[in-house]
């Protein structure tokens, strides 16, 4: 199971045990449980690594000062034998609430002094909330028991830059976060968001050897870590950045703090307040040590995403440092107190990123003073619009706001990125392309009709330091014209087709081949099949050929890149050489959006990283592993995990069955055709009775014993004057079944469904005529008794021949699939090295190839889709629609004449002509 599938079932299953408890609140002890796990594990790694002995690990408790001294020392605190998680699990049934609430209260005595800022209370929240999860001591016990089976597979020694742990922890946020409406926001920035911000600041910190990073309100540490992570990738040295972060909430500054600590990142390295930040700024001094301590915090990077718009005390501020320079914020909206407290904490070579509601943009009174005062010192550098509904308990739109403290430009970057996302439930979600294309935006601060401008102080000046972007960017699409002249006369205007610029600047003589003069600034398509005429035009075929001849050696660069080094490449570094290398590419071929190949890219490489990450921790023979595919079922009232079947570690059975089983997947397939072909042709005969017949209900259902009993009786009807020894032996066998149909119908058929087989029931004693003698009759008797094709009498005897075969078959097809899937298992077992490499190429590599060779054709159909819009706009002219209307009522006018009727109708027709003609 992959960390995605460990995450989901994790998610699954806890989310069903939480019951009435909210997700807002179940989440601090799901979380909470995970962490002291990894601390447990992480002692006894730590234990095994200085050579204790598995006896000497169970006799690990508080009496032995020396060794409690000696691993509190090392690793930051001490847990006892009997207080690790691994030992809750072993105690099975003798496991009991009060196990944990001693263990919690004893991990607060034995931490190490030098640790005390990071572990000290970060598991209250929990130990608070034990009672909440049963109303008594037993049921507390049931709950938790539960749990900490749930995540007893968690992994604890991820050997990926970001690990599995690290990746369930942030799955588990983001889901209780997408169920706990508005309380989301106190705790949790979208994924996606904090890989932009994170793109954002490691590019402008790239060059540095050592960083601090710093969120004055962290939440559960997620925008940190993922800024941290962007940054640590373009440096050498580990343990390089250093965190700060202060959250106001007690339970999640436990989250910020457990979430740090669980990436491995050093004790020392992590600096952590619980406090209120508008209130409380970070102190000049060391809190432990005030009289002889003096340090402003001053980061390289400051990332916040504050609550949007809250009250805040803004009285007596005057003289704080950090809004002196500026203004006050309204006590009503806090958003720039918090904007104005991140700016002063960056150093003057450093970068702020804040997720702030767009209002800040251009709201008045003491903002529009702020914001004035920002502009004219060149604080503001960038800004960012959203999407809307991105974030999770609010929909507002909001944008990223870009400071730094010194600039050598003047100007501001503004873009619209609010159209690009991808629905994702109730909320919207930026794509990997969405991100990347910001990114790039921003780093190569680039205007781009449509989505971003690079605006002059001047400009921003005019408009009052208004900085609502619509002003500056129109992002929106252009309205729909209608030409009056073509409209009435018909022909394409000139102009409209000047619309098409970029496609006649690729395709230079593609437009004097698909048009010609109709007037001076109209034309008209010389052209019969338009999609014809583009798609072999010499344009159009130079476009392909030099998109094929740029891509030509593309499989064998990727070959080459993924397999050389395959158990030690770095996945996220890898893929940005990936996407260079197809930017490069692209580089001359016009009109193909190089973000919708990055998206591609992507899309591929989601399977791509985590089958690396499978080889790297695990080993190349993990590619030649199966695993036993568990599925959930209900048995006796409960959900189980059933084992059914295998399924490939790495390797895809279906894959593995197309390339080296092929015959026995086509003669598979074959069969399981002819099922489908049975049901089509037992749908044709239902189609071809009468109603009298349908109404007999012989027909209903070709799966249904109760079908084949009444197909029996009907049988026996048909052939009810036959006498012969055979008949009569058929007739035996069909009162059998009838009577099994009976008994299974007042037994368990409505219970269970059982289905009825027509080899269950044998025709006599001594078991001769089965299912295949009385198939062999029915063949004679209809060789001896003709009737009508169409009749109701064969149209029985047609379907019972279909029932007969559709039940051979289906236990055919079962057995083969059987077969097939243990070979497919035994396949991958015996796979060697070259087949892997084989197999993974068209996992890999294959997918990726077929979707980019698909981007030309996309663009050739997007030209072709627009060219037959513009021909069929103006087809129906105005001049040509009023004469069919004159046609029209000349031809009704000369029926009338043609009618007679009393002097009253023919009034009514007199006047009813006149109306026709306008009188």
């Amino acid at each position: 199971m992959n960390k995605q599938q460990l995450a989901a079932k994790i998610w699954g299953s806890a989310n069903q045990m939480r019951s009435k408890i909210e997700a807002n609140e179940y989440k601090d002890y799901i979380l909470g449980f995970i962490f002291y796990k990894y601390l447990s594990d992480k002692e006894l790694q730590f234990a095994k690594k200085e050579a204790f002995t598995d006896e000497e690990i169970q006799l690990l408790s508080e009496e032995d000062n020396e060794t409690v001294e000696y691993i509190k020392n090392n690793i930051g605190y001490f847990i006892s034998y009997n207080n690790l998680f691994s030992t809750w699990i072993n105690m099975g049934k003798d496991f009991d609430v009060s196990n944990v609430r001693d263990a919690l209260s004893a991990f607060s005595r034995l931490i190490d002094p030098a640790h005390k800022k990071v572990f000290e209370g970060i598991f209250d929240t929990l130990q608070m909330g034990l009672s909440k999860l049963g109303e008594n001591a037993a049921s507390q016990t049931k709950a938790i028991s539960e749990l900490i089976h749930l995540i007893k597979d968690i992994p604890m020694d991820g050997k990926q830059d970001y690990d599995v742990l690290g990746f369930i922890y942030e799955y588990l946020i983001s889901m209780f976060a997408a169920n706990a409406g508005k309380k989301a926001g106190e705790f949790y920035t979208p994924h996606e968001v904090s890989l932009l911000m994170s793109e954002i600041v490691a590019h402008h910190l790239k060059d540095k050897n050592e960083i601090q990073i710093y969120d004055p309100t962290s939440g559960s540490g997620s925008l940190l870590i993922n800024i941290g992570h962007s940054v640590s990738k373009h440096m050498t040295k580990k343990d390089s950045v250093k965190y700060f972060a202060q959250e106001l909430k007690q339970n999640t500054y436990n989250l910020t703090r457990m979430n740090l600590v669980m990436r491995g990142i050093k004790p020392s390295n992590i600096i952590t307040r619980n406090a209120d930040t508008l209130e409380d700024d970070w102190p000049y001094f060391d809190e432990t040590n005030p009289s002889n301590a003096y340090e402003p915090l001053y980061v390289d990077a400051v990332v916040s995403n504050p609550p949007y718009s809250q009250n805040w005390d803004s009285a007596n501020k005057e003289t704080d440092p950090r809004y002196a320079e500026f203004g006050i914020a309204p006590k009503a909206k806090a958003d720039y107190a918090f904007l104005l407290h991140d700016l002063y904490h960056i150093k003057p070579d450093g970068i702020m990123t804040i997720v702030l509601p767009h209002g800040v943009l251009f709201r008045g009174n003491e903002e529009a003073k702020i914001r004035n005062k920002l502009i004219e010192k060149n604080h503001i550098d960038t800004i960012i619009g959203l999407p809307a509904n991105i974030f999770f308990g609010t929909g507002i739109p909001t944008v990223i706001m870009i400071l730094r403290q010194k600039r050598e430009n003047t100007d501001v970057l503004i873009i619209d990125a609010s159209k690009g996302f991808v629905k994702d439930g109730k909320n919207n979600k930026l794509r990997a392309s969405d991100i990347k294309r910001i990114a790039d935006t921003v780093i190569n601060r680039e205007s781009i009709p449509k989505y971003s401008k690079v605006i002059s102080r001047e400009k921003i000046r005019e408009n009052d330091y208004n900085l609502n972007i619509p002003r500056y960017v129109d992002s929106s699409e252009n309205t729909e014209s209608w030409d009056i002249y073509a409209s009435m006369f018909g022909g394409i205007p000139e102009k409209e087709i000047d619309e098409l610029r970029e496609f006649w600047k690729a395709f230079p003589n593609l437009r004097e081949a698909l048009f010609k003069k109709k007037s001076d600034s109209y034309l008209e398509l010389k052209v019969k099949d338009i999609g014809d005429a583009i798609s072999n035009h010499i344009d159009v075929k130079q476009f392909v050929n030099s998109f094929n001849n740029s891509f030509a050696d593309f499989d064998e660069f990727l070959k080459k890149e993924l397999f050389t080094s395959i158990e030690s490449i770095n996945s996220s570094k890898e893929e940005s050489i990936l996407s260079e290398d197809i930017f490069r590419r692209l580089e001359n071929i016009p009109l193909i959006n190089k973000y919708e190949a990055y998206q591609l890219l992507d899309d591929d490489w989601n399977t791509v990283d985590i089958d690396l990450e499978i080889i790297q921790s695990e080993g190349f023979d993990a590619t030649k592993k199966v695993d036993p595919k568990m599925v959930t079922k209900k048995k006796d009232g409960k959900e189980q995990e059933v084992q059914e079947g295998w399924i490939g570690r790495i390797m895809p059975f279906d894959l593995v069955q197309e390339i080296y089983l092929s015959e026995d997947l086509q003669n598979l397939k074959k069969k399981e055709k002819r099922l489908l072909e049975i049901a089509t042709e037992y749908q044709e005969v239902i189609d071809s009775l009468s109603e009298e017949e349908r109404e007999s209900k012989i027909l209903n259902d070709s799966n249904d014993a109760f079908v084949k009993k009444e197909i029996s009786e009907a049988i026996k009807v048909i052939y009810a004057d036959v006498e012969s020894e055979e008949i009569n032996i058929l007739k035996g066998y069909l009162e059998l079944l009838e009577n099994k149909a009976k008994k299974i119908e007042k037994e368990s058929y409505i219970k269970n469904h059982t289905q009825i087989e027509w080899g269950e029931i044998e025709a006599n004693k001594d078991g001769t005529y089965g299912k295949k003698a009385i198939n062999d009759y029915l063949i004679k008797l209809q060789s001896e008794f003709t009737f009508p094709e169409d009749s109701y009498e064969s149209n029985i005897i047609r379907v019972s021949n279909l029932l007969i075969e559709e039940s051979e078959l289906k236990s055919k097809v079962k057995t083969e699939a059987t077969k097939l899937h243990i070979k497919t298992k035994e396949s991958i077992e015996k796979l060697t090295d070259e087949d892997v490499f084989k197999l993974l190429e068209l996992k890999w590599i294959y997918p990726l190839i077929s979707s980019l060779n698909k981007l030309p054709e996309v663009v050739i159909n997007e030209l072709i889709a627009k060219i037959k819009v513009l021909s069929e706009k103006y087809t129906v002219t105005y001049e040509s629609l009023m004469n069919e209307i004159h046609e029209t009522e000349k031809s009704i006018s000369d029926l009338i004449d043609e009618l007679e009727g009393n002097e009253y109708d023919m009034k009514g027709l007199s006047e009813f002509k006149s109306l026709l003609k306008g009188e």
